[in-house]
């Protein structure tokens, strides 16, 4: 659900963005340090993650995709996947046009890079957040119910719920989508034509969207989300505890000890592990965008056109980053908590192949 305006702000062109001088502000100094850092980063870390999740798509196709877990990771794969290539152009834009290339006389507006395929990428995170939150609620029905919910959710019906989750998350941003569109215009001078960015009704739909998506929605989300961590969590250390006390023991002597550990496999924990990872993962990854967020409905100067435009630019640049690392690192959680996945991404590598 994370997004950002970041985009909105204009820096100065030139390998190093200068910095302010010594009467402005001091988060405007911090604002155009973090600019130059993580401006280059983003790019290293897009491209990571276009890999990682690529290599994720392949290891679970190969492993097969047979279960409601699997589906599901599948699916945040693919969805972080196209969230990744579509917001690329903006951040490609955002560091090459103008840290380098600003002066330089496009055949067309760089915003057309920039906005286009903004929302659209961004509707694609909002869906990788639902199958997030989705996972967490499938996993704690089936760990706190489980002889309940150990059959409903299928792997023919959690596919349904992932169409539904992307027309949900396509109909939650519909006033967003609506905004951009391509355009032309003619130089009264060359009588050439060039293409740009049109803004259609930008402040009413944007108003609609920050109600509904910064507002509403994501809050929904992130209650739940650690509603579900705290949850898992407690259910580990319980699990921890009772098999440490069968271990010390008899298990014969404790049959009902023996029992409540059973219910929880070793395989089950692994899951439950792998999925506390990645709901603490989106967790954080939202907490700058929640913070600022809550501070634009206490402030309304908090934004990216007023005086605190520097401070809200650097919440928006850090919380930009977190939304791209978020949709990046799950390949080392499917990695260390999934044997099977390890198992099938190792006998993909060259040097395992020649063993």
């Amino acid at each position: 659900m994370t997004e950002t305006v970041a985009l909105n702000v204009t820096l100065k062109p030139g390998l190093i963005i200068a910095l302010p001088s010594a009467t402005v502000l001091p988060y405007t100094k911090l604002y155009y340090w973090a600019a130059n850092v993580l401006l280059p980063v983003n790019l290293g870390v897009l491209l990571f993650g276009m890999i990682a999740n690529i290599t994720n798509i392949v290891v679970f196709l190969k492993a097969g995709v047979k279960d409601n877990v699997s589906t599901l990771l599948l699916s945040l794969s693919m969805s972080d996947l196209t969230f990744i290539t579509l917001i690329s152009p903006s951040a490609c834009t955002l560091f090459v046009i103008n840290f380098f290339l600003k002066p330089y006389l496009w055949p067309f507006d760089h915003e057309f890079v920039s906005f286009l395929l903004y929302w659209p990428a961004f509707t694609l995170y909002d869906m990788s957040a639902f199958i997030s939150v989705s996972l967490g609620v499938m996993r704690c029905a089936c760990v706190a119910m489980p002889l309940k919910f150990k059959l409903v959710f299928t792997k023919r019906r959690t596919v349904i719920v992932v169409l539904a989750l992307l027309v949900l998350a396509v109909s939650l941003r519909v006033p967003v989508l609506t905004i951009f569109r391509v355009a032309w215009r003619t130089d009264p001078a060359t009588n050439a034509s060039t293409a740009y960015v049109a803004a259609v009704n930008r402040q009413a739909m944007s108003r609609i969207n920050d109600l509904m998506n910064r507002g509403l929605v994501v809050w929904i989300n992130y209650t739940i989300m650690v509603s579900c961590v705290g949850l898992l969590s407690f259910k580990l250390s319980q699990a921890a505890r009772i098999r440490r006390s069968c271990t010390a023991s008899a298990a014969q002597t404790k049959p009902d000890k023996a029992e409540a550990a059973d219910k929880l496999a070793p395989k089950d924990l692994q899951v439950i592990k792998s999925v506390v990872l990645i709901c603490s993962n989106f967790i954080l990854s939202q907490l700058p965008f929640m913070l600022y967020s809550t501070a634009r409905l206490i402030n309304p100067e908090f934004t990216s056109t007023s005086r605190m435009k520097d401070l809200f630019g650097l919440f928006s640049l850090i919380s930009l980053m977190c939304s791209y690392l978020n949709a990046s690192l799950n390949i080392f959680v499917y990695y260390n908590f999934n044997t099977k996945y390890r198992s099938v991404f190792l006998s993909l590598l060259p040097f395992q192949n020649k063993k």
